[in-house]
């Protein structure tokens, strides 16, 4: 348990010590159970679909059978509802008996010995979202628990909480896990929370304890929800795209890309617009099912190239006229950007954009542009020239300028 004099101290080393873990140095990537498996715990007539170790297990193997974790995905995540009801005789968290027979620990080695790394769920409240017990009163104990237990990301929800005591308890909570010795990655939701009753987040200080942090609604596996966040990131409201870099991300939320509500255009456009931001990618579909242009789609070498880049800037939208949408990020590489254009028209017929690269706000004098998608050269621009591209309803040009020698 954690008391007000404990929560002093610790304020006071926070003071002078941020966040500091030599984690997720570029956005972490990975598979998690939420938007695909949610709360189902129903293993007696659901077994292969149920939140259980073999759910864990399973999609682990696939990971390194099926080329995702030599693309990049590293993190195997447990979302809500693995816990038992209740914590044990000395107020520790254990997970649900019957579906984690073997304990967290023996997952965590399981994901280990793939050369993978294992993610678990907990919330600030009383209560996670799904009813479980949640880490208020318990923080000290809970990080104690993930690091005995060799987990290696801790995914830190709000439900079940005031928002404004979260300015005080995701930085003690980051504390406690620091303290520890064992280094975890810390996803907050912190400011998720704060947006949604109205708060204005302080993002130099979630940056500060946090590795990555949502801050808009969950995503859910349709268009319009996929919009919807395109919109908040383009706003960018309290500019939270500069607060993203080596070692701290903003969180848009899963990938839905393989799942159900998304045509294949809509899917690239989640995948591509996730990969200029710099966005975490974590993959929330059944791997065991998954079609193959959508694994194609998550595996692009391309758009993770762009997502992991060293720099590891955001792009921001710089203009919205229509339907069309224009994100500029910058590469590590000197001189060179990632461009993205959104076509969010759903009419049923292409648009045409047409844009110098000086619109831009590309120095010049030219650059090699090349389409991502399509791993092609498209010719060399100079800062004046007319550049043009078709793009299909609800989906994607993303492009490479590169200075030309």
């Amino acid at each position: 348990m954690w008391t007000i004099l404990t929560i002093i101290s610790l304020l006071q080393v926070l003071i002078v010590q941020s966040l500091d873990n030599g984690l997720a140095r570029t956005p972490p990537m990975g598979w998690l159970s939420w938007e695909r498996f949610r709360c189902n715990i129903d293993c007696k007539n659901d077994p292969d679909n149920c939140i259980s170790e073999n759910l864990y297990m399973k999609m682990a193997d696939l990971m390194v059978s099926e080329g995702f974790k030599d693309a990049g995905y590293q993190f195997v995540n447990i979302d809500d509802c693995w816990m038992a009801k209740e914590r044990d005789s000395k107020g520790r968290l254990q997970a649900d008996p019957d579906r984690f027979p073997h304990g967290i620990k023996a997952l965590a080695d399981y994901i280990h010995s793939k050369g993978l790394k294992l993610g678990i769920y907990e919330d600030f409240g009383t209560e996670t979202c799904g009813g479980y017990p949640g880490s208020e009163y318990y923080m000290q104990s809970d990080a104690n628990s993930f690091a005995e237990w060799d987990v290696d990301m801790l995914k830190f929800d709000g439900c079940n909480s005031d928002p404004k005591d979260m300015d005080t308890g995701y930085p003690v909570m980051s504390q406690f896990l620091n303290l520890t010795g064992h280094k975890m990655v810390f996803s907050c939701e912190w400011p998720l929370y704060q947006v949604v009753t109205k708060q204005k987040p302080n993002y130099a200080a979630i940056r500060n304890a946090c590795n990555l942090w949502r801050n808009y609604g969950d995503v859910q596996d349709g268009w319009d929800s996929i919009v919807s966040i395109i919109d908040f990131y383009g706003k960018d409201e309290g500019n939270f795209s500069g607060f993203a870099g080596p070692g701290g991300w903003n969180d848009p939320d899963m990938l839905v890309v393989g799942d159900f509500g998304l045509s294949y255009n809509q899917q690239k456009t989640q995948m591509a617009l996730w990969s200029l931001w710099s966005a975490p990618l974590f993959m929330s579909t059944d791997l065991r099912t998954i079609d193959n242009a959508s694994k194609a789609l998550l595996q692009h070498p391309g758009l993770i190239a762009i997502n992991q880049d060293p720099l590891g800037a955001q792009a921001v939208r710089l203009y919205q006229i229509s339907s069309l949408g224009v994100w500029l990020k910058p590469l590590a590489k000197t001189g060179s950007y990632a461009i993205g254009i959104v076509n969010r028209d759903d009419q049923g017929m292409p648009r045409t954009a047409k844009l110098q690269l000086k619109q831009l706000g590309l120095p010049g004098p030219s650059y090699n542009i090349s389409d991502v998608f399509e791993n092609k050269p498209l010719g060399v621009y100079t800062s004046n020239d007319m550049f043009s591209v078709s793009i299909d309803p609800t989906s994607i040009f993303v492009g490479l300028a590169i200075p030309s020698s």
